[in-house]
């Protein structure tokens, strides 16, 4: 467990940088789009503080694929469960039906798909591999 929190912190921190970057893109776009005009203090306190920690969280999960124990369905159940409600609980949302609701199939599909994305490109390099040990 000692391991893993280490490795969480390490990949958090290495992670956390992003946060303010993807804040300022976000309020970038609002401005430019004229959905925002200015921003209080608190705001822009607000979500840089907000988006460093979610991608902080992000990144650390991302070490629940070292526990040596865990199958990988299930360090990816994990893992889908930490990034739903780390950026559920963000306050982002309004908390309501339909919009907690459309991002929660947002979020399950563009998961499945990222994983099945890379279930596939790993089962091409395995076949690959495979291919060349016995080609030997």
């Amino acid at each position: 467990m000692r391991k893993f929190a280490a490795e969480f912190v390490k990949r958090g921190l290495m992670a956390a940088w992003g946060g303010p970057v993807v804040i300022a893109i976000i309020f970038a776009i609002l401005g430019a789009n004229g959905t925002i005009e200015t921003l209080t203090v608190h705001e822009v306190c607000l979500g840089i503080l907000s988006s460093t920690v979610m991608t902080f969280v992000a990144g650390g999960i991302t070490a629940i694929y070292q526990v040596e124990q865990l199958p990988l369905p299930m360090a990816a159940l994990i893992q889908a469960g930490v990034l739903y409600l780390d950026y559920l609980m963000n306050g982002w949302l309004q908390n309501q039906m339909v919009p907690i609701l459309t991002f929660t199939v947002s979020f399950a599909v563009g998961y499945a798909l990222i994983w099945l994305v890379i279930y596939q490109v790993i089962k091409r390099q395995t076949q690959k591999l495979n291919e060349k040990l016995t080609a030997q």
